[in-house]
Formats: structure tokens, sequence, C-alpha cells
């Protein structure tokens, strides 16, 4: 298989993947890596090549996002977009290896949570039937801190932030989703931008157009796919994807 052919097949999974829950950058950056080109710059590409790829799932899910909690949507797109940006930043100006040694780490909590989250916060709250609740401005840091890893690393930020809104509120995956696809193109958006301003992201063009292709493909496909799963199905599609990125990562690592 060509590498053009190669990473086409990567994006159109990593698209799919990111419509259903998250975790398409560990299909993603892998298949640049494997194609040659430099880890820190897979990252960055891998960034630019999905966000269109999320941008249709999020056109496709337009008449369903909803706000979480007490934070309106814009808020919480706003702290989204800074954090991304601030955490592009960071990639570009540090170091990426003692960070990406703690990635494995991350997603192991973040799949924790998101399959226990729910069951700990009623626990926590004592009452039958009740959930405890993160306050505004916890939920604006909690998404500011995950939006800054976003930019950063970006592997399984829509898992993440499942897990946040999942333990911290009580939300099940697939009410939330629609609003999880948003929220990645506002972290990806900010990233996107400094990463084709000041990164080597356009020094492989055809690598990066033939992911970005496969990923918008993708996207569209595991958008209107998501749509017709049910809550129960949905929830098990992204614990499933959280644990099998984890367990990759591991490996990885």
């Amino acid at each position: 298989m060509s590498a053009l052919l190669w990473v086409l097949s990567a994006g159109a999974v990593a698209g799919v993947l990111n419509a259903l829950g998250g975790g398409g950058t560990f299909v993603a950056l892998p298949a640049l890596v494997a194609a040659g080109v430099a880890p820190v710059t897979a990252n960055a590409s891998s960034t630019v090549a999905l966000l269109p790829g999320a941008a249709v799932s999020a056109w496709v899910y337009r008449r369903e996002v909803r706000p979480v909690g007490p934070v309106p949507t814009a808020a919480l797109t706003t702290v989204g977009a800074v954090g991304g940006g601030l955490g592009a930043g960071l990639l570009l100006a540090l170091p990426a290896a003692s960070f990406d040694a703690a990635v494995p780490w991350l997603l192991a909590f973040a799949t924790l949570v998101l399959a226990f989250g729910r069951r700990l916060a009623r626990a926590v709250d004592g009452g039958p039937g009740r959930v405890a609740r993160l306050s505004p401005t916890a939920l604006l840091v909690g998404q500011f801190l995950l939006a800054l890893y976003g930019g950063y690393f970006g592997g399984a930020i829509g898992i993440m932030m499942m897990a946040l809104w999942c333990g911290g509120l009580g939300i099940d995956p697939a009410v939330s989703n629609p609003l999880r696809t948003v929220q990645l193109v506002a972290v990806n958006s900010t990233a996107a931008l400094l990463f084709l301003v000041a990164s080597d992201a356009l020094d492989t063009p055809w690598l990066l157009a033939a992911l970005l292709c496969g990923a918008v493909a993708g996207g569209f496909t595991g958008a209107h796919l998501a749509r017709r799963l049910s809550a129960r199905l949905l929830r098990g599609t992204v614990l499933t994807t959280a644990v099998t990125m984890t367990a990759l990562s591991f490996l990885r690592g």
C-alpha cells in the first residue's frame, strides 16, 4: 500500500472515531510517522488535517447541539479556543517528550472517569437519583485545561471531554456528543491556525491532503452513524474506543 493510500485510509478511520467519541489522533499520528513525518510535525499535521472532518461532523450535528451544565455554549467555546491556541504554542516552544510520557496515564484516568464517573458522582452526592454537579467555574477551568492539552497533543481530547461532562455533570455521552464535536472544532481551529503559520505541517502537502480528505469522508460518515446508534451502544462504542486508545498509547510508549 502506498504512503498516500495508507494515510488516506487512516484519515477516514480517524474521522469516524472522532465523530463517534474521539481517539482519531491515535490513528492519524502513527500513520504519518510511519510515512516518514517527524513526530512533532506529524502531531501538528494531524491537528490541521482532522479539523475539517470534525467541522463536517459538527455541521451534521448542528440542530442537536445542547448546552452542558450551567455554562453557556459560547463561553465554553471561547475557553476552548483560547486553550487550544495556548497549547499549540507550548508544543512549538517546548520539548514534547516529557508530556508524551504522561499521555497514557491521562488517557487511563479519562477512561476510568468515563466508565465510572456518574456512579461515583452519585455516591459522593449521597441522594438517590441525584448527581453531583460541577460549578460553572470548575467546568470552565476543566474545559480550559483540556483545551490546553488538546492544542499541545490532542490525543483523545474528545474522550476526556466526555469524561469531564459525564463524571461532573451526569450527562450521557449520546446527549453531549454533538457539543463535544463543536468543542473539538473550537480547540483545533486556533491550534491548526498556529501550526499552519509556525510549524512544518505544510512541508508534506500530499500526505496532509490525503489525511484531510480521508478525515472529511470519515467525519461525515461517522456523524450520521452516531445519530442512528442508541445511547447505550454509543456509550459502549466510546468506552471501547477509550480502552483501545489507552492500551495502544501504553504500547506505543
